[in-house]
C-alpha cells in the first residue's frame, strides 16, 4: 500500500488534481438478519419437538384408587418391569369424594396396556406372606406398577388394585385349587414348598357357598409345575407340627417362614405323582404330613368298646393297634349309667380300617359269606379283646390295644350275659374289653408287699445293733491313739519347730540388706568394678601406643 493512502484531505491538496480520489462505499448491515436467525430457529426446534411428542404421545387412561398416598401429579412414573411406560398428570376426587381419580399419560408403545383386563397398583414398602416388597421406594418414591392384559376389548378408564397381584400375567407355571376345612395360618402370598424348595404361593382363597370349608388357588411356578400329579397331596406345612406319640415327642417344620407367616407343602406318595394334574385341577389339603402321605386305608369300621375302669390318658385322636400296627385312632369317649347293675359303663368309640391288616385278610373280608358281626364272633371266640395300655409313662397317655388272649375265652360281661358275644341287637359292632395292665402292675406290687412282710427285719435289726457296738468300740479306740500321740509326740514336734524358727531367723539377719557381710560383699563389687575400669583404660592406652611397653609412657622423663 503506497504513503498516499495514509494521508488526510489537507494533505491531499499539494497533489496534482489528475489523481483520482478514492470513493468511498458504505458496508452493508447483516446484523439484523443475524438475530432474527435465533428466534426462527427456537419455533422450528419447538415445533419439532411438539411434533415429536405429538408422535410419541400414547393414550390416556385414568386409574381408580382408594387413597392418593404417595402419588404426585408431574412425577410419579407407571411403570413397568421397572421400565417407565407413563406419567400421572393429575390426581382428583370422585364426586362423591371417595375414591380418587388419577389421570396418567402412556407412552406411545404402551398401548397394549389399555386392555380391558390390565391391572394398576401403587407400589409402596409392603411386609405380606410373600415377604417385604417395594423397598426401593422409600429412597425414589411411590409409584403406579402395571400388568398388561391379554383382551381385545380396549378402555381409557381402570379400578387400581390395593395389594399388588401375587402372580403378575408373564409368569410361567400353573394354578391349582385346593380344598380344606380352615385357612389355618395361610394368607395371600403364603409359600407352597416342594420338598423345602419354594415352588410357588397362595394367590386366592374364599369361603365356600355352604360355610363348611375353605377353597384356594395356589400357583406352582415353572419347571415345579410338573411336579404336580394326579396323585400329589397337599397339606398345610404352617408352624410347628408337634406328635405326642408312644414313640415319643416328634417336631417338624418346613422353614423359619412357615413358622412366622405359615406356608403349604406337597408331594406324592412314593415319588409316584402320575400323570400330570391340568392346570385347575382339585386337590385336599391334608392337616399334616402323616395325614396326607398316608395310603389310602379303604373303608372304615365302629367298633364299640364298654370299660369299667378310669380312662384318665385317654383323648380322642389316640391310636387303636393290634401288636403294634395301627388300625385306626379314638373317635369318641363317653359314659352311661345302668340302672339294673347300678353301675357306670365308659362306651368308647373308635373307627378302624380292616384293609391295614393285608392283603390277604382285605381279600377274605370280600369274599366271605359271613356278616361283619359274624366274622367278629369268630375272633372273639378265640380271644380277641380290647385292653388300654400306657403310651408314654411320663405324660400319663393311653391307647387301645386289640390283642388274642389264648387263656380268654369267655369273660362275664353282665348279670344278662355269661359269655363274650357280639350283640346283635345293637347296631355297632362291639368287642368286649379286659382290665388294662395297671392291675397287673397292682398284682405285682401286692406280691413284692407278701415278700417283704415275710422279711425278718427284728433279727436284722438285732445284728445291725451288734454291728453298731463293734463300730464305737473301734472308734473309742481310735481317740486313745490320737491322745497319746497328743500327748508324746506333739511336744517334740514343737521343739524341732522352735529350732527351725530359730535357723530361720538368723538366715534372715544374715541376708538382711543391713547385715556385714551384705556391706563387705558390696564394698568388694564396687573394688572389683574399678579394677575392671582401670584394667580398660590401660587397655586402650596399649593398643594406641604399643611401644610405650619398651620406651615408657610419653611425657616420663
Amino acid at each position: 500500500m503506497s504513503p498516499k493512502t495514509y494521508m488526510n484531505e489537507d494533505q491531499t491538496r499539494d497533489f496534482p488534481e489528475s489523481i483520482p480520489q478514492p470513493e468511498k462505499a458504505r458496508q452493508r448491515n447483516w446484523i439484523p438478519s443475524l438475530i432474527w436467525l435465533i428466534p426462527i430457529l427456537a419455533a422450528i426446534i419447538g415445533i419439532s419437538l411438539a411434533v415429536k411428542t405429538w408422535i410419541q404421545r400414547g393414550p390416556e387412561i385414568t386409574i381408580t384408587f382408594r387413597s392418593g398416598e404417595g402419588l404426585e401429579a408431574g412425577k410419579t412414573k407407571v411403570k413397568y418391569k421397572e421400565v417407565e411406560i407413563g406419567t400421572v398428570q393429575s390426581i382428583t376426587l370422585s364426586e362423591d369424594r371417595s375414591l380418587v381419580l388419577v389421570t396418567a399419560q402412556l407412552k406411545k408403545e404402551a398401548k397394549s396396556f389399555t386392555a380391558a383386563d390390565s391391572r394398576f397398583w401403587v407400589v409402596r414398602p409392603r411386609v405380606a406372606g410373600s415377604g417385604v416388597s417395594g423397598f426401593s421406594t422409600l429412597l425414589f418414591g411411590a409409584y403406579i406398577g402395571a400388568d398388561a392384559g391379554v383382551s381385545t376389548e380396549q378402555t381409557d378408564k381402570f379400578t387400581g388394585l390395593e395389594t399388588p397381584p401375587i402372580v403378575t400375567r408373564d409368569a410361567s407355571g400353573k394354578q391349582y385349587i385346593l380344598h380344606a376345612a380352615d385357612m389355618g395360618s395361610l394368607d395371600i402370598g403364603s409359600p407352597v414348598y416342594f420338598r423345602r424348595i419354594k415352588a410357588g404361593q397362595v394367590t386366592a382363597y374364599d369361603l365356600d357357598d355352604n360355610g363348611e370349608g375353605i377353597t384356594m388357588r395356589i400357583f406352582i411356578n415353572s419347571p415345579y409345575d410338573r411336579f404336580v400329579g394326579i396323585n400329589t397331596r397337599f397339606w398345610h406345612a404352617s408352624g410347628f407340627d408337634m406328635h405326642l406319640s408312644a414313640d415319643g415327642l416328634k417336631l417338624k417344620t418346613q422353614s423359619l417362614a412357615t413358622v412366622v407367616l405359615g406356608g403349604l407343602s406337597f408331594q406324592s406318595p412314593d415319588g409316584n405323582s402320575g400323570p400330570r394334574a391340568k392346570e385347575d385341577t382339585a386337590f385336599i389339603l391334608a392337616e399334616n404330613e402323616t395325614e396326607a402321605l398316608k395310603e389310602q386305608d379303604g373303608e372304615a369300621e365302629i367298633i364299640l368298646l364298654n370299660f369299667k375302669q378310669s380312662l384318665r390318658g385317654l383323648r380322642p385322636g389316640a391310636e387303636v393297634s393290634f401288636r403294634g400296627l395301627v388300625l385306626g385312632q379314638v373317635k369318641s369317649i363317653g359314659i352311661e349309667y345302668d340302672p339294673k347293675q347300678q353301675e357306670f359303663s365308659m362306651p368308647v368309640l373308635v373307627q378302624i380300617y380292616p384293609e391295614r391288616l393285608g392283603r390277604r385278610f382285605s381279600e377274605y373280608r370280600k369274599e366271605s359269606k359271613y356278616t361283619a358281626q359274624q366274622r367278629l364272633q369268630f375272633m372273639i371266640n378265640r380271644g380277641l379283646r380290647a385292653q388300654l395300655r400306657h403310651a408314654n409313662l411320663l405324660t400319663g397317655q393311653l391307647y387301645v390295644a386289640f390283642d388274642f388272649f389264648p387263656k380268654i375265652v369267655a369273660v362275664k360281661r353282665d348279670v344278662s350275659r355269661s359269655k363274650a358275644d357280639v350283640d346283635a341287637s345293637h347296631a355297632l359292632l362291639e368287642l368286649p374289653t379286659i382290665p388294662s395292665s395297671a392291675e397287673e402292675i397292682q398284682t405285682q406290687v401286692s406280691e413284692i408287699a407278701l415278700k417283704l412282710s415275710k422279711v425278718p427285719f427284728d433279727q436284722i435289726g438285732d445284728e445291725l445293733q451288734e454291728s453298731l457296738k463293734l463300730l464305737q468300740g473301734t472308734l473309742n479306740s481310735a481317740g486313745q491313739l490320737a491322745e497319746k500321740l497328743n500327748n508324746d509326740v506333739a511336744p517334740e514336734i514343737t521343739m524341732a519347730m522352735k529350732d527351725v524358727s530359730k535357723t530361720l531367723d538368723a538366715a534372715g539377719r544374715v541376708l538382711s540388706d543391713d547385715a556385714p557381710l551384705q556391706q563387705d560383699l558390696r564394698q568388694t563389687l564396687q573394688e572389683l568394678t574399678r579394677a575392671a575400669a582401670s584394667l580398660r583404660v590401660l587397655t586402650d592406652y596399649l593398643e594406641r601406643h604399643p611401644e610405650s611397653v619398651i620406651r615408657g609412657r610419653r611425657g616420663d622423663k
